[in-house]
Formats: C-alpha cells, sequence, structure tokens
C-alpha cells in the first residue's frame, strides 16, 4: 500500500513543527519520493543524525508503505 506525500508531510512537521517540507512523487507510484527538510533543529548535527531525525518521524514505516525516500536535509539560513 502506497503512502500519500500529504501523511510523509504531516508525520515530519509533527516532530519538526518548525521544518519546510517538500516532497516529489519520484516514479508516480505513492513508494518512491524525494523530500527536501529544513529545520533549524538540524543545526550542529551530522548529517546521519539530520536524517535518523526524518526517519525516525517517519516511525518505522520505511521499507514498509514508504518504499524508497531520497532525502536531503538542510538548516534554515
Amino acid at each position: 500500500m502506497a503512502m500519500p506525500a500529504a501523511e510523509i508531510e504531516a508525520m515530519i512537521r509533527a516532530a519538526l513543527p518548525d521544518a519546510v517540507v517538500e516532497i516529489t512523487d519520484l516514479a508516480g507510484d505513492g513508494d518512491h519520493y524525494a523530500a527536501r527538510v529544513v529545520s533549524a533543529a538540524f543545526a550542529g548535527l551530522p548529517r546521519v543524525k539530520q536524517h535518523k531525525l526524518v526517519y525516525e518521524a517517519l516511525g518505522g514505516r520505511m521499507g514498509g508503505e514508504l518504499h524508497a525516500l531520497q532525502l536531503t536535509t538542510a538548516v534554515p539560513n
């Protein structure tokens, strides 16, 4: 079962309320997405920990409902 982009965005925003989230459906199938997440919560964290925060926000859905997520994280300018 595919996961809607709006649900991915809502889950990330629930965990990182200040986040600016952009979701792109890469294949048009609801299973392969790219996400750009910009949040002050990432300040001072290495990229691996930034990505971990996003994956934790998705509550274990990676590899199940959400097959693939190309993730880009950044700190606001």
